[in-house]
C-alpha cells in the first residue's frame, strides 16, 4: 500500500493506493492546525479502511512549492513515517505529483527535502 501526502495548501491531503488504484483520500481545512490534526486524519483513513500503518510499503510526499510551514510539516511527518517503517519515501511536484512520483517509485529515497520555492522568509526572535 502506498500513503501520499499534501500539505502544501490549506487544504491537506492524505490518500491511499493499492498498487494503482486509489482506495480513499482524506481531505480536511488544515491551515494552522496542521501539526495536531495530520496524525489522527492519518489514523482514521487507515481504520476506515481496515489497514495498520504496517500495511504501508511506500511514501509519496507533495515537496514543494509552497507554504513553509505546511511543506516542512507534511515532509516531516513523511520522513518520520519512512523511517520508522523502514519503507522508501519519493517527492514529487508540479500539477501531476502523484503520476510523477508513481513513475519514480522504484527509485525510493530515504529522505526528502522540502522545495519552498523561494527563500524561506525568517524573522528574528522580538526578545
Amino acid at each position: 500500500m502506498i500513503l501520499a501526502i499534501r500539505t502544501d495548501n490549506p487544504t491537506a491531503e492524505l490518500h491511499l493506493f493499492d498498487e494503482d488504484q486509489k482506495l480513499d483520500s482524506e481531505l480536511w481545512q488544515a491551515h494552522r492546525a496542521l501539526a495536531e490534526t495530520i496524525h489522527i486524519k492519518l489514523k482514521d483513513l487507515l481504520i476506515r479502511n481496515g489497514k495498520s500503518f504496517s500495511d504501508i510499503k511506500s511514501i509519496v510526499v507533495y515537496e514543494g512549492p509552497g507554504s513553509f510551514t505546511g511543506l516542512r510539516i507534511g515532509v516531516a511527518v513523511a520522513n518520520a513515517l519512512a523511517e520508522s517503517l523502514g519503507v522508501g519515501i519519493v517527492g514529487a511536484t508540479g500539477d501531476n505529483w502523484l503520476e510523477k512520483a508513481d513513475n519514480d517509485l522504484e527509485t525510493k529515497n530515504n529522505v526528502v527535502t522540502p522545495v519552498y520555492g523561494s527563500t524561506p522568509h525568517i524573522t528574528k526572535q522580538k526578545r
